[in-house]
């Protein structure tokens, strides 16, 4: 009878479990909610703005459950320092990060294809291309390697990658295995690593059908509907499935301040900023007060500035073009017909060339600007400098100085000494042989001795 009566009891027991983990007639059972999607918009060369902009908004969806993160690409590359900041940032994340080349037209050349390679999903849009990847500077520190290396995702002193220097040939092999590694762990297709390699040794580019089907890509989407129709449900290459289907769309900025820095992370507009500072402060100088000069070249160079704390630069670089702007304004006070103007020129052009250390040359300084903006300032200088030698050379026109060769009239008899007046002024004068003029008399002013004006009859010569 006991055993009968515990078996019933756990029947009722297993009954109402079941019972209670079914939902009633019309319940709806509620499903997890799902994260947000991020999309994070870069159409700007790879530098410390982007790479900040990109490495914390990775950082903020994870931290705020995002189911999602899209970065929509079009660079033309950048500072290899910065792009590898963002592949850490992506590697450690919880959170899939798909990479989307778009809108057409649009490229991941450079620093962009290491960041294409390094995404859990890889999207193309038509017409976009990607590839370009090789490195054209030396100098810097490996990443993982001995600091006797030089480094291609530091910056470092631009010139061209040759195949027959040694250095840059180390560049070239650590670019193309590193690209290479992370086409093989997030792309998982032979093709596409080999690809990626060739991609830093030779330069090579894809178009978008072609990344598709040498497995370069995972998707193409023209468009954000597009792209989320097609990534709803997708099994990354780790077995990670995408699930967006209800999911909201955050689209996250650059901040003002962020905008501003990017902007001046363009070394041709820094530059520029850099020497209408000088120049205008240069001016301001010669002028007397607070004027234009003083406000155009503060803003100027506060603004180059901000450029030059987001740019890798090199601090001799800036001081051969102080010490060149300085040279030209020393020409104004000595008379060395224009010598001092010429070594600053060439002191211009030095500090110009070598003043930014940037790795890719999609983003260096322009060498027509550097020419362009040099032999404006230099047409200036020459001009003032002109007009500084003219004035010298010029009559003194105030003071008792500029009474030289004036003509006047006696007022009171000069016996030899009394007074003329000349200009409308009334002044003390003396002839030179201790000749009498009558008050009337015409005079010309020939010196001044002290306080006196020597003159003489102006009708005789």
């Amino acid at each position: 009878m006991r055993t009968r009566y515990i078996g019933g009891f756990i029947i009722l027991i297993a009954l109402l479990v079941f019972w209670g983990g079914l939902p009633l007639a019309g319940q709806v059972v509620a499903k997890k909610p799902v994260g947000p999607i991020y999309l994070l918009k870069l159409k700007a060369s790879i530098n410390p703005i982007t790479q900040e902009y990109l490495s914390s908004n990775i950082t903020k969806a994870q931290r705020e459950g995002a189911s999602l993160i899209i970065i929509q690409l079009d660079t033309p590359g950048g500072l290899l320092s910065s792009m590898k900041e963002i592949i850490d940032s992506m590697l450690a994340s919880s959170v899939p990060v798909v990479v989307w080349i778009a809108p057409t037209g649009a490229w991941a050349a450079s620093a962009g294809t290491f960041i294409t390679m390094a995404s859990d999903v890889a999207v193309m849009a038509q017409g976009t291309t990607i590839g370009a990847a090789h490195p054209v500077s030396i100098g810097g520190g490996v990443p993982g390697a001995p600091a006797s290396e030089p480094s291609p995702s530091a910056p470092s002193q631009t010139g061209s990658v040759s195949a027959e220097n040694p250095i840059s040939q180390k560049i070239v092999n650590f670019s193309a295995t590193y690209v290479r590694s992370l086409a093989e762990q997030k792309r998982k297709d032979p093709r596409a690593a080999a690809w990626a390699e060739q991609a830093v040794r030779r330069s090579v580019v894809l178009t978008a059908n072609e990344a598709l089907k040498m497995g370069v890509v995972d998707l193409l989407a023209d468009n954000l509907a597009e792209l989320r129709q097609k990534l709803n449900g997708y099994r990354t290459k780790d077995g990670r499935v995408i699930n967006i289907e209800n999911a909201s769309l955050e689209e996250i900025n650059m901040s003002w301040r962020e905008q501003l820095l990017n902007y001046l992370a363009d070394p041709n507009l820094t530059y520029i900023l850099l020497l209408i500072g000088i120049y205008g402060l240069i001016y301001e100088f010669f002028s007397p007060g607070v004027g234009f000069g003083f406000a155009v070249g503060g803003i100027s160079l506060l603004l180059a500035f901000m450029g030059l704390s987001v740019l890798p630069i090199n601090l001799v670089g800036l001081g051969l073009i102080l010490f060149g702007a300085l040279l030209m304004v020393l020409d104004a006070f000595t008379p060395s017909h224009g010598v001092l103007t010429t070594m600053g020129v060439v002191s211009l052009l030095g500090g110009s060339f070598t003043l930014f250390n940037l790795p890719d040359s999609t983003i260096q300084l322009s060498i027509w600007n550097v020419v362009a903006t040099v032999g404006t300032v230099t047409a200036l200088s020459v001009f003032i400098i002109g007009k500084a030698l003219l004035a010298q050379r010029r009559r003194p026109v105030t003071g008792l100085e500029g009474l030289v060769g004036a003509q006047g009239t006696v007022k009171q008899r000069l016996d030899p000494i009394g007074f003329i007046l000349v200009n409308g002024e009334h002044w003390k004068a003396q002839t030179p042989e201790g000749q009498r003029l009558e008050a009337g008399r015409s005079v010309r002013v020939e010196r001044v001795e002290g306080n006196k004006l020597i003159v003489q009859p102006a009708d005789q010569e």
